[in-house]
């Protein structure tokens, strides 16, 4: 029996607003933010995805329905083309979080899962497309955490929190 195909999406349509530029591009140990997360990725995924850009280290996505909702909009187009695609799940992550646990999906599967303090980070059934879909053309949160409550996903707690890249001075020297 083979293991269910997962998508790897990472979200990087974000504004970028705090951090005074775009973040995805910001250099960390010499590469690209995107660079580190489309590689995390790439190592527990069949493939991986960025959405919310034109260009990038990996075949791009636009934001569903339309650009500027947020990290969910991102999510569902992941999503959606998992689901088109034949994909079981999708395993998310944001471009300001270096340094993923080396067993995040163990620590996230089954789906729905996420990271209870960063619901940007995790792995969702591609079903839930549906639930996104009607979350962005509702009038209540587009928010991670609304899909999160929605699908009733299991909320993930670290022993150690991640790094959570808002700012430049939250970038780690070299």
């Amino acid at each position: 029996m083979t293991s269910p195909r997962i998508l790897g999406a990472v979200l990087a349509g974000g504004k970028s607003s705090r951090f005074g530029g775009d973040k995805a591009t910001a250099l960390l140990a010499g590469q690209p933010l995107i660079n580190h997360a489309v590689a995390a990725l790439s190592a527990w995924c069949d493939a991986v995805v960025i959405t919310g850009r034109a260009e990038g280290p990996a075949p791009c996505l636009l934001d569903w329905p339309e650009p500027d909702m947020g990290p969910l909009a991102g999510l569902a187009a992941a999503l959606r083309h998992a689901q088109a695609e034949g994909y079981a799940a999708v395993l998310s992550c944001g471009v300001d979080s270096p340094g993923l646990p080396q067993d995040l999906p163990a620590l996230l599967g089954p789906a729905p899962a996420c990271l209870a303090d960063q619901p940007v980070i995790g792995l969702w059934p591609a079903t839930a497309f549906d639930i996104a879909e009607t979350i962005l053309l509702g009038s209540g949160r587009h928010s991670m955490k609304a899909l999160a409550e929605a699908l009733n996903a299991r909320q993930i707690s670290l022993s150690t929190p991640l790094a959570n890249i808002n700012y430049r001075d939250d970038l780690p020297g070299d």
